[in-house]
């Protein structure tokens, strides 16, 4: 076959379309979700490619609009299970032998389908299934998941060409191995394009995976599914499977071919695999990779000599965008008084202005949270502010689940910097502000990094380069993606790359070439050109 050291095209990041009135994308967009709406799709597991259809069917329903059907999947039971780990160690000779330039060109062409004649459709089953506007949805399903595919296809060449040193007659090369066994990916509702990277960056190095995507996201992760099979993914290598997480798990973790894990989802069910896998580590071939990202209690912080208007806008955006549904989503924030006011009344005026309701009415802001599950719980944290002495919500408050899972932006001003809602993650529109002393920044900064457990996203907001230099040392473990001046959410692949230590996760950051390290074992090869024929070494002669 033809051999060569080939080049990956250097990528760039994919631009972000605006969906302006008038514009193409946006016909587009709205023509694929009146398509998406006028159909009730019946959305099978993918084992070994063929589709595998079950007797239980669990409906499928826009998290703003309940009473709409938009399908159902098949959900699956343990043998379907031991069928997709089956499938992928059947799978693994082919895929790991195929040259890897072949598994990148299959990566680089579902980037290009995505880019093109598969955008509107991702993009809007990640409106519909998962309750994102037109925007978010944009910069999730679309961009960042181009930029995944192709820009992991150019870190595996990086990786691949990183080789020792060789003495003379000797040649040392390093073979980037994938892992044996086979990698459980457990991915999470919030972002299509984490659900689709967390199986294909451990595909793309040569495993062959068992994907269990969430319940919320799965509308959306058949999608991803054809775009894989459209882009010429062999049988096996990514098997997808709608099952309960307990039952996949313990099958998983209790096989002597349990590779590895990619996993994005709570701290609790994290630490449980962990301690699951410890239990279990003497039954496996190897010790598994551990890869995960879990929660956040993501902060802002801001100094007096702060620009007060940029401070507020980052706070409507950073906390707000996609319901405060994201893992880097400001939480809570600690505000100096002087500034407090200012920020206070366009605090509060920019989230009134925001609408909220349907997917489909591009004016909405706001949306739905995920399920009824979500809902009850940030309900009960509402009721909760409402109920204490020392804590008052400024705006919003509301919540009604009567056609949809609608939580109103809640703003809450606290007297006590380790109230429960400045503590601990809510996954939901609502943010803790702590109003400080000017001149108790310090004691603010130790506050802040003793009162949560997480380490996942945090911003200082200051225009003194003394005080953003010395909030960037002392809070050098609080986060592990940090921003100066800037909201804490929006990572872009190969330009924040995303991930956070503490309970937040192995920090091992998708969006860089750290990440792909992971799904790799490597074998050092020294060859020897000619080979000693005598034993003796010089030292052992005598005079």
């Amino acid at each position: 076959m033809p051999k060569g050291i080939y080049n990956i095209p250097y990528p760039d990041n994919e631009t972000v379309l605006s969906y302006a009135p008038g514009s193409t994308e946006k016909a587009n967009l709205k023509a694929a979700l009146k398509a998406a709406k006028s159909q009730e799709v019946d959305l099978p597991m993918v084992i070994s490619g063929k589709e595998v259809f079950t007797d239980t069917k669990v409906r499928l329903h826009p998290p703003h609009e309940i009473a709409h059907t938009l399908g159902h999947f098949n959900k699956g039971t343990a043998e379907h299970v031991h069928q997709a780990i089956e499938a992928a160690l059947t799978a693994k000779a082919s895929w790991e032998n195929m040259a890897w330039e072949q598994r990148a060109a299959i990566f680089l062409r579902a980037a290009d389908l995505v880019a093109g004649p598969y955008r509107a459709k991702l993009n809007a089953a990640t409106m519909l299934g998962q309750s994102k506007n037109a925007y978010q949805a944009e910069i999730d399903s679309a961009c960042e998941y181009i930029d995944f595919l192709r820009f992991n296809a150019f870190f595996m060449t990086e990786i691949y060409a990183i080789q020792p040193d060789s003495s003379p007659g000797v040649w040392n090369r390093v073979e980037y191995r994938p892992l044996e066994g086979f990698v459980f990916a457990v991915t999470p509702f919030n972002f299509t394009a984490i659900a689709g990277n967390l199986p294909a960056s451990a595909a793309m190095m040569g495993n062959t995976v068992v994907w269990k995507p969430s319940e919320t996201q799965i509308y959306s992760a058949a999608v991803l599914m054809e775009i894989f099979q459209e882009a010429g993914l062999p049988d096996g290598v990514i098997n997808l499977i709608y099952t309960d997480g307990p039952v996949a798990g313990d099958i998983c973790f209790n096989h002597a071919d349990f590779a590895g894990i990619h996993f994005t989802g709570s701290t609790g069910t994290f630490q449980f695999m962990w301690n699951l896998i410890g239990q279990n580590i003497a039954k496996y071939k190897s010790y598994p990779r551990i890869v995960g990202e879990t929660g956040g209690k993501d902060f802002v912080l801001a100094h007096s000599s702060a620009d007060a208007e940029q401070l507020a806008v980052a706070l409507a955006r950073g906390a707000f965008e996609y319901q405060g549904q994201k893992c880097s989503a400001a939480s809570r924030a600690y505000i100096p008084e002087s500034l407090w006011g200012y920020v206070k009344d366009r605090l509060v005026s920019d989230v009134q202005s925001f609408k909220m309701g349907k997917v489909d009415d591009f004016t909405n802001f706001i949306n739905a949270v995920i399920d009824e599950k979500s809902f009850d719980n940030i309900a009960g944290y509402i009721d909760h502010i409402k109920a204490s002495e020392g804590a008052e919500i400024i705006v919003g408050g509301g919540y009604d689940k009567s056609e949809g899972y609608f939580v109103e932006p809640t703003v809450v001003v606290v007297q006590d910097p380790k109230f429960k809602t400045m503590c601990e993650e809510i996954f939901g529109p609502v943010l803790t502000i702590y109003v400080y002393p000017d001149a108790e920044f310090e004691e603010m900064m130790d506050i802040l990094d003793d009162t949560s457990p997480y380490a996942l996203t945090g911003s200082i907001f200051a225009k003194d380069r003394t005080i953003v230099q010395r909030a960037t040392e002392r809070l050098r473990h609080s986060a592990g993606n940090f921003y100066i001046n800037d909201k804490p959410t929006g990572a872009v692949v190969n330009q924040q790359p995303f991930g956070g230590g503490r309970a937040s996760g192995t920090n091992d950051k998708a969006g860089s070439s750290l990440n792909l390290l992971r799904w790799v074992s490597p074998r050092s090869i020294k060859e020897t050109f000619v080979a000693p024929r005598d034993y003796r070494y010089p030292f052992l002669g005598e005079e």
